[in-house]
């Protein structure tokens, strides 16, 4: 008979209440645990339940630990910023506090989806009072996934917000998948809110960066080197390796690699925030100062983009003024689009400043000589430049051809 077939058995008697039943399941042992010193000696726990076990992993770190270029304990000055500013953003943390962040990530034995794909690790760090706190769950084993999402469940109940990189497309889709599996056995997955910083990563850094890898943002953004790291791709094998071999050396690589995957997304989140943050834009570069600005106008708050925009002319001069003219279209304050757009279409050959140009003279001023010039001017600097799609450029120049004719013929009215 299982444990818990024995102590629901035994409950009707001893009135155990439902934390009891519990305390009582990870309190006594059901099987040996292979090299259960070397797991103590790497700060792991085994957490007994049903006649199975997950190993549970947890440190500490004080909340002045300094990871790369940042303090942990700069997350509090971050949060307060974003309690302070009235603007949303996806990645604001407005009404949390920092303890509010569960900082998240899994290692799993492939890189596909369903269910053919297991995690056999789930890790995070939370911000406490008592420092940081990195908690790790490992599956020993085929079958020992209800210990192992009880035990993470059990953990994370009170918490609402995941920070992730790539969790919106991976790891929590990949939690929901293998979670259906064992439903019926474990806690329900708690509703969560979440900031994927791979998009932003994206946003910032696709343009100074060959690749926004972790490993590489790490080195680039966060002043964070790994040493002696196991690489991503590797997990899987060692973890296959384990599973026969049930040694913790060989895998305490993989527990190091993926605590420092979820420290950095901490540093991250830091880093994001401070950038998105800065309006006046000292401490960043050209590029990231104007996709800040992209990023805000593409979340809705067009006035703080155009601030910011306006900051970057000088840095970025073309595209920041060009935003900044759309901005202010929408805004209808054309007669200030129409002055950067007029200096554009002068000095650089920028074709579309040259196309609202001419939709400006033919639909609001109805001047349709000045919009033929325009559209003119715009179709020869569309020529001069080369194309690799053939279809999309014929489609391009019929509109062009279009627009020239209608402007040619009520010109001659």
């Amino acid at each position: 008979m299982s444990l818990k077939a024995k102590l629901n058995r035994m409950k009707k008697h001893m009135n155990l209440s439902e934390a009891d039943e519990v305390e009582a399941k990870i309190e006594q042992p059901t099987t040996d645990v292979p090299h259960l010193q070397k797991w103590k000696d790497l700060h792991a726990h085994p957490y007994f339940l049903d006649g199975d076990y997950a190993l549970v992993r947890k440190k500490q770190y004080p909340i002045n630990y300094q990871h790369g270029r940042y303090v942990f304990q700069e997350l509090e000055n971050v949060v307060e910023r974003w309690n302070n500013h009235h603007r949303a953003h996806p990645l604001s943390s407005k009404h949390l506090t920092p303890s509010d962040l569960l900082f998240f990530d899994t290692e799993t034995t492939g890189l596909g989806g369903g269910v053919g794909n297991t995690i056999f690790l789930l890790g995070y760090s939370q911000y406490t009072e008592n420092g940081i706190s990195v908690n790790q769950y490992f599956l020993p084993g085929p079958g020992a996934e209800v210990p192992m999402y009880q035990a993470f469940l059990d953990d994370v109940k009170e918490l609402k917000n995941l920070v992730t990189y790539n969790g919106k497309a991976f790891d929590w889709p990949q939690v929901k998948t293998r979670h259906t599996l064992i439903r019926e056995q474990v806690p329900k997955l708690p509703q969560f809110g979440h900031f994927d910083l791979l998009h932003g990563a994206r946003r910032i850094w696709k343009n100074e960066m060959e690749s926004v890898r972790l490993a590489n943002v790490e080195e680039q953004q966060l002043g964070f080197e790994r040493k002696e790291d196991i690489p991503g791709y590797l997990a899987p094998m060692l973890y296959f390796e384990f599973v026969k071999d049930p040694d913790p050396e060989l895998i305490e690589g993989v527990l190091k690699h993926n605590e420092e995957d979820i420290l950095s997304l901490i540093t991250l989140y830091i880093r994001m925030s401070h950038l998105l943050l800065d309006v006046e834009g000292k401490s960043l570069t050209a590029e990231e100062q104007y996709q800040s600005a992209r990023w805000w106008e593409a979340v809705g708050e067009e006035d703080h983009a155009a601030v910011l925009y306006a900051k970057t002319i000088g840095r970025y001069e073309k595209e920041a003024k060009k935003a900044l003219a759309l901005i202010y279209k929408k805004q209808d304050q054309i007669h200030k689009s129409i002055d950067i757009w007029l200096a554009l279409s002068q000095n650089t050959n920028d074709e579309d400043c040259d196309i609202e140009l001419a939709k400006y003279y033919e639909h609001k001023v109805k001047d349709y000589e000045k919009a033929l010039h325009y559209a003119l001017s715009a179709y020869q600097k569309w020529k001069e430049k080369k194309r690799i799609l053939k279809d999309k450029e014929e489609n391009e120049r019929l509109l062009y051809m279009k627009r020239i004719e209608r402007l040619e013929q009520k010109k001659a009215r």
